[in-house]
């Protein structure tokens, strides 16, 4: 299963973590989100690539940002 690893800005907590995962983790095609707070990222077991814009517009409607 391919992996995309995207850096995230804004998360502070254990509780952005959980607001990350559960967002990316709603999107078509994702099969597990795993957050690295210290690292500010993301990575993805996808189906195949998610769309940058896609993944930008599900940040930020939580509020966060892709770097």
């Amino acid at each position: 299963m391919p992996t995309q690893t995207i850096g995230v800005t804004g998360m502070t907590c254990a509780k952005c973590v959980h607001h990350v995962r559960n967002a990316l983790a709603a999107l078509p095609g994702v099969r597990e989100v795993v957050v690295d707070l210290e690292g500010s990222q993301a990575t993805l077991n996808v189906e195949e690539e998610i769309d940058r814009e896609l993944l930008r517009r599900t940040l930020a409607e939580e509020e966060y940002g892709l770097i």
